[in-house]
């Protein structure tokens, strides 16, 4: 009897597929470097926090390089929806930015551009999509950052773009830029506009460069293969994905069953549940979230585009074959949100912990569903300072900067490995800003960054501990961090013991006769910090998994040790 792979084999040549998705991936991996080497912030030079991907003309996700896993699983919307909206008027020399999360965006400060590839005999026919995100350090706000803990609202937290054609047949629009980032944003109540515009505009400028060059490569590549070929190989990459993803099902459905639960919760007690029911004979299923919290006032909401994100991510991570992650890993999967819910808010509702937070939630649930591994820490412990913009009572705008980064912490264990200590984990996948760079660009003084021992759950395997950063700042400026896990550990599995949760301390330099103390800020905080003040951050571990010394307990789906999700789950860039 021919196997599923025998059967896939029939249809393509194999080492053209191959060649074709390391093709696609690397006009990917070439976008990037030419985006990190034109860009000038730290958020993009230096800590990489973008992503690179090519779409199909229905603007499905093809192939990507390992960029930022909630990035590239949530683009595919934005590229469909400006496909829908500027579709048949769509041009040579065309680019769209956006960022709104009703149009596909992540987070407000993930500004999204995106390039029609146009074929080479035919100017008016979309053969591909390149398209580029990237967190910019600030797109005003109520606070320096834009990525204020305390928002209750969308206008709080920036400039939101719903379509803006940046380049118009390759004019750029250099009025309609300003108004988007800096004018629009400043005229809500307490809000300023983009605090460093000059270097979010000359990043926007990079990110455009970075996608013309991925449409010259994706130009090469037709005129080598032919595009009736190109194309061709773009859907068996699909196709091959969406088998990956149906055998992994079926695997688990024989061995643990078709219905699978998991449940967890955010610090504040809303509860993200997951009922997953696999049809064994066809290898799909049904994702149904039935049951997670309601919209919350704060921003940990996160749109619809961020929950598929955490969905196809560990789909990718939990399958054993050496594939692009693409949109044919969703194929197979009908994934059911509840309207009103937090993974499904309304259009006003602030989401920028969303992304970067309830994301990370959402993953825990989809492998703790699988018992795949135990919690990774949950977190991106994100902090953001800095000065200036609009005053809220005088209305005065005093020129300023803003300073954003996520801090390592402790990955969990598996089936066969130990967790990482001091890794970016899951949907994150960016580097730290060098102390050097940090120092010099920068008033701050890194006092420490290391491992903090102990953090991590015991077990059979032990789970990655979480890492200490300490700063301290040598002027008065605006400090916020927004993270979880402060009050609920990330989960050990298989009898392993829990993680411990994080802690952010504010460490007051001692002035007159008061000796230096140590405030705990909460999780979710923002506080003025004067000259000499230190900000002390305590990460997250990781959870262990087992109970006795090297026991292997039987897990999801075909996991090996040190196999693909241990792999996934600590990248380092």
């Amino acid at each position: 009897m021919a196997t599923a792979t025998s059967r896939r084999a029939a249809a393509y040549d194999p080492i053209l597929l191959s060649v074709f998705s390391n093709r696609f991936m690397s006009i990917a991996e070439a976008m990037g470097r030419s985006l990190q080497q034109t860009s000038i912030s730290t958020n993009i030079k230096e800590r990489l926090d973008y992503s690179c991907a090519v779409f199909a003309p229905t603007g499905d996700l093809v192939a990507n390089a390992p960029f930022i896993p909630v990035h590239l699983g949530s683009m595919s919307f934005s590229v469909k929806h400006q496909l829908a909206l500027h579709g048949p008027s769509l041009k040579p020399g065309d680019v769209l930015l956006t960022n709104s999360p009703t149009t596909g965006g992540s987070h407000l400060p993930d500004l999204t551009v995106i390039t029609p590839c146009f074929s080479n005999t035919d100017s008016s026919k979309i053969i591909f999509f390149t398209a580029s995100r990237a967190h910019h350090s600030d797109i005003g706000g109520i606070l320096p950052g834009s990525m204020p803990p305390t928002s209750t609202a969308l206008f709080e937290e920036g400039a939101e773009i719903q379509s803006l054609k940046i380049v118009d047949g390759g004019i750029y629009d250099a009025d309609g830029v300003y108004e988007a980032l800096v004018t629009n944003p400043a005229s809500y109540p307490g809000c300023s506009g983009s605090r460093n515009f000059r270097d979010v505009e000359s990043d926007l400028k990079a990110q455009v460069a970075a996608n013309h060059k991925g449409a010259e490569l994706l130009g090469a590549l037709q005129a080598e293969y032919g595009l009736e070929t190109v194309q061709e190989y773009m859907e068996h990459i699909r196709s091959n994905a969406e088998q990956a993803v149906r055998d992994m099902l079926v695997r688990t459905a024989k061995r643990f069953g078709t219905h699978l639960h998991a449940i967890d919760y955010l610090d504040d007690g809303s509860p993200i549940n997951l009922t997953i029911d696999i049809d064994e004979a066809t290898g799909s299923a049904v994702f149904d979230f039935e049951g997670t919290g309601p919209e919350l006032r704060g921003n940990l909401n996160a749109p619809v585009c961020v929950v598929n994100a955490a969905v196809i991510y560990c789909m990718r991570s939990m399958i054993g074959e050496d594939i692009p992650l693409n949109a044919g890993c969703l194929t197979p999967l009908d994934i059911r949100i509840p309207e009103g819910s937090l993974l499904s808010p309304s259009p006003t509702a602030a989401v920028c912990g969303g992304n970067v937070m309830t994301s990370q939630r959402i993953t825990d649930v989809v492998l703790k569903a699988f018992n795949a591994c135990a919690a990774s820490q949950g977190c991106c412990n994100n902090l953001s300072f800095g000065v200036g913009g609009k005053d809220p009572v005088t209305g005065e705008v005093t020129q300023g900067w803003g300073y954003y980064e996520t801090i390592a912490g402790g990955s969990g264990a598996g089936p066969g490995w130990n967790g990482t200590s001091g890794v970016h984990v899951h949907m994150t996948n960016t580097r730290i800003t060098d102390p050097e760079i940090l120092e010099r660009r920068y008033p701050v003084i890194l006092r420490e960054f290391n491992f903090r021992p102990g953090s991590g759950g015991e077990g059979a395997y032990k789970g990655g501990n979480g890492a200490v950063r300490t700063l301290q700042f040598l002027q008065s400026l605006q400090v916020s961090m927004l993270s979880e896990r402060r009050a609920r550990a990330p989960y050990g599995a298989n009898g392993g013991s829990d993680a411990k949760t994080g802690l952010n301390l504010w460490v007051k330099a001692p002035h007159d006769d008061v000796p230096s103390r140590k405030v705990n800020i909460g999780g979710k905080g923002t506080v003025w910090f004067e000259a000499g003040d230190a900000l002390e951050i305590h990460t997250p571990g990781g959870g262990g998994w087992g109970k006795g010394e090297g026991e292997v307990v039987e897990s999801g789906p075909g996991f090996e040790p040190r196999g693909r999700l241990a792999d996934a789950a600590n990248v380092e860039f």
